[in-house]
């Protein structure tokens, strides 16, 4: 509101740009490692359990569970979408 019209229309480029943690490999990981059973002693995986899994195996230094939900969210809502094709033979 203070610079005017102009630039609400027109905003401005982000200077800090933060690269993607995870690439497509990555991802892939975390969806299949989100499908398979939980560790013993859980009933399901949390967001946490992800990003320790993510961490452990060496996918990524770290990782925020909160980088973990929105990632599976993002896939979750490609499935609905239709732009991802699955395998009769999935085990999700």
């Amino acid at each position: 509101m203070e610079e005017g019209l102009a630039s609400a229309l027109n905003p401005k480029v982000q200077l800090r740009h933060r690269p993607k943690k995870l690439d497509g490999a990555a991802e892939a990981f975390l969806v299949a490692t989100a499908c398979m059973e939980a560790p013993e002693g859980r009933a399901e995986w949390t967001m946490q359990l992800l990003a320790d899994k993510l961490v452990e195996c060496q996918i990524v230094d770290s990782i925020s569970d909160e980088t973990v939900r929105l990632t599976l969210k993002k896939r979750a809502q490609a499935l609905v979408k239709g732009m991802l094709v699955h395998s009769s033979q999935s085990e999700c």
